[in-house]
């Protein structure tokens, strides 16, 4: 039991660590650097001035070098070649760390049916978000050089859901004793949690469309609350998805939404019978949403520097694993040495 915890932890460590280096990458926009997908002859960089000619070469045949970077030399090239390179090596990583384990455990038959059966989810999702990582690299090869947010926030989301499908795992397997029980403010905290999940999807298209450096004003968007360009495109739904300046209208308004409805949630839990474990990280959650939307603030007024960036990216993996423990705690009622 404790090595398969201790694989658990390994695993998700590793995805925490490639969530931090997907945002350098993004944020140095280093991401469309390697224009090949090479799963296996990939593994080695470039070792040779040759070679590093070569890749280079490749890279001048995209539009962000024709658009963009069209003064770029080969000693900038490295750089941003470095990060999607090490974005790429820790997601084969990731793959080994969870499909070689599965597979010793499966040869000892040491897997609980459960176990063995969401350790071929993992390995199945883990191939999916490789493809999926191509797919979104792929669409800033073609015409424009930026990658589609939508893709973007699926490769997010995708690493995101496979961070908390190992944590509930976790869970489960360090609370192996718990008693499946639905609290009465459940459903309560499930609305919560698709508004962040929702909030999380908004701060992807934010990412991805580049929209956080329109708007660097707190708490209206220029001398507006919501500017005129935010729903000029026709028609108005598409504003929603595609405009700019309305993507970040949104992002800030859910986050402050989001704040409101965890404070509300957290003095409606106060009127119901709730065990320490769940009443300990509803507490969590709450202030780790509120430290979520001050670093937001932050991040925007001092328009989007690299190391709050990260830190905001990284908080939001913070606040949903949090959400996804607590949810834990509704759902199924653990031992408490406490209680």
């Amino acid at each position: 039991m404790k090595t398969k915890k201790i694989w658990l932890i390994v695993v998700n460590a590793l995805i925490a660590l490639i969530v931090i280096v997907g945002g350098i990458t993004r944020l140095t926009d280093s991401g469309l650097s390697m224009v090949q997908w090479q799963p296996i002859h990939g593994i080695l960089p470039p070792l040779s001035t040759q070679d590093w000619n070569e890749v280079f070469n490749l890279y001048k045949q995209t539009p962000e070098f024709l658009k963009l970077n069209s003064d770029m030399t080969l000693n900038g090239f490295k750089k941003i070649f470095f990060w999607e390179y090490l974005h790429r090596i820790l997601g084969r990583v990731i793959g080994l760390a969870i499909l070689a384990p599965y597979l010793f455990f499966l040869f000892r038959k040491s897997l609980s049916d459960t176990i063995r059966t969401r350790g071929s989810y993992m390995v199945i999702l883990v191939i999916i978000q490789g493809i999926v990582g191509w797919y979104m690299v792929k669409s800033g090869l073609v015409h424009n050089p930026d990658v589609s947010h939508f893709r973007l926030a699926l490769h997010m989301g995708l690493a995101f859901f496979l961070f908390q499908y190992i944590l509930w795992t976790y869970l489960d397997l360090h609370h192996k004793d718990a008693i499946p029980y639905k609290h009465p403010i459940r459903n309560g905290f499930l609305v919560v949690l698709t508004l962040l999940v929702i909030q999380i999807i908004y701060g992807a298209f934010v990412a991805g469309l580049k929209a956080g450096y329109g708007f660097n004003t707190w708490p209206k968007m220029g001398d507006s609350w919501i500017p005129a360009t935010a729903y000029t495109l026709k028609p108005f739904l598409l504003n929603l998805i595609e405009n700019k300046v309305m993507i970040q209208f949104i992002h800030r308004t859910l986050g402050l939404l989001l704040g409101y409805y965890v404070i509300e949630f957290f003095i409606y839990m106060r009127r119901y019978a709730v065990n320490r474990l769940p009443k300990k990280w509803i507490k969590i959650f709450l202030v780790t949403i509120i430290l979520q939307i001050i670093l937001g603030i932050k991040t925007l007024i001092m328009m989007i520097p690299l190391p709050l960036a990260l830190l905001h990216q990284f908080g939001a993996l913070v606040c949903l694993s949090v959400a996804t423990i607590t949810l834990f705690h509704l759902t199924k009622i653990a031992p408490d040495p406490k209680s």
